[in-house]
């Protein structure tokens, strides 16, 4: 990408969108703030271009300015709420999630297929979040519990994980699948370790299915 932003510099359209959206990624790799130096550097552009190219994105609230550095901006997360990885998946999920928090005190999730890692399109943080963070846009390795229930089909019941990713902490994951019968995502549950994990399972099995019949009052057409 260096090339097409260092084009940019110099006035092609292409390339200063392509330059905008690589200091914005590099915002994000950079944990959500940075000085300009670090992010000209990261993208390989002119201080001066960057700095030009994040106060436009500055006018456009996709960033914000905090003295001497930058970060993602409001405009951005509204822009990222909006995203649907499945149309209507999001919205089915968030009560089904509210009740397996509630039933099992755990960090609950649901996700989807991206880009070969399972990403959170939908969460609510419970007791093991100082160990284990869930947020909304964050992403699992798929040789974790979840990651494999994505992959399904799964056979003999959830997915589980004693321990084996994160020490203290255990997991339950199962496929959630469309009206149609195919896995569009997977719901987890993250708890301490001690608790029964057959139960959390089938907890878990409970919310995956309100999610699918939450599909199926939608009427909307799920595609993998």
């Amino acid at each position: 990408m260096e090339t097409a932003v260092r084009a940019g510099a110099t006035g092609g359209g292409r390339g200063v969108l392509e330059g905008a959206f690589a200091l914005l990624e590099a915002l994000r790799q950079h944990g959500g703030e940075a000085g300009v130096t670090e992010l000209a550097v990261a993208c390989g552009l002119p201080k001066s271009t960057a700095h030009r190219l994040l106060e436009q994105l500055v006018a456009l609230q996709a960033v914000e300015r905090r003295g001497l550095r930058y970060r993602l901006g409001a405009q951005l997360y509204r822009l990222g709420q909006a995203w649907q990885p499945h149309p209507g998946l999001r919205a089915a999920g968030r009560l089904p999630l509210h009740r397996l928090r509630a039933a099992t005190g755990g960090s609950v999730l649901l996700s989807v297929l991206r880009e070969d890692r399972a990403l959170t399109v939908c969460s609510v943080p419970g007791r093991v979040e100082p160990i284990v963070p869930v947020r909304d846009g964050g992403a699992f390795a798929l040789d974790t519990a979840l990651g494999k229930a994505l992959r399904g089909p799964v056979r003999g019941g959830a997915v589980l994980d004693r321990e084996e990713v994160v020490a203290g902490v255990c997991c339950a994951a199962l496929p959630v699948r469309s009206p149609a019968g195919t896995v569009v995502g997977a719901v987890a549950a993250m708890v301490e370790a001690g608790q029964r994990l057959e139960v959390v399972a089938g907890r878990v099995a409970e919310a995956a299915a309100a999610v699918t019949r939450a599909l199926v009052r939608s009427g909307v057409e799920v595609r993998p």
